[in-house]
């Protein structure tokens, strides 16, 4: 079994008009909700064994909050085709860097997450499904397992979606 990790970076800061796009940072909740998916990644022993990321300074620092809840032997690769892609290019980068983890989490951009989230869910709960279609917010957190063995093998529509997070129903991490 396969399992996907779809997390949309958190809140990022508009105050600096001139910044260019990739190089914007989050905001002070972006901080906070970014941190409280890590533990909540953690609470639930969802460890990523890959992790893809956008190179974009949002996504970067999101990684960043969540990555003290993780184990330390998880493989992070950094990624500009993450940044302005499509869900083709996800899945794309999914099957080219797979290989043999069992587990990738992906920090990226909408709308690409929320088109691969819903590209690659076939079944699962419903309301996750309506609640990913309706809207994709700043830090949540889409998991989709597949009964494929291989990342190559995975086509849309196969995965089963089995939690959709958002970090407003999580829990504070304490000190934030």
């Amino acid at each position: 079994m396969l399992r996907l990790m779809l997390l949309r970076h958190a809140k990022s800061d508009w105050s600096d008009e001139g910044a260019h796009d990739h190089d914007r940072s989050l905001n002070t909740s972006g901080w906070k909700a970014a941190a409280r998916v890590g533990a909540h990644i953690h609470q639930h022993h969802m460890h990523p064994k890959l992790i893809l990321c956008s190179t974009a300074l949002r996504t970067r620092q999101t990684l960043m909050e969540v990555m003290p809840y993780l184990r330390n032997d998880t493989r992070i690769q950094l990624l500009r085709d993450l940044y302005n892609s499509s869900e083709g290019d996800y899945i794309d980068a999914i099957r080219a860097y797979g290989g043999g983890f069992d587990t990738i989490l992906i920090v990226g951009h909408n709308t690409a997450i929320q088109d691969t989230a819903l590209e690659l869910t076939g079944k699962g709960n419903p309301e996750y499904i309506h609640q990913m279609q309706s809207k994709y917010p700043t830090g949540a957190l889409a998991v989709i397992d597949f009964e494929e063995h291989r990342w190559s093998e995975i086509d849309c529509k196969k995965g089963r979606i089995v939690s959709f997070f958002q970090p407003r129903h999580l829990q504070a991490v304490s000190g934030s």
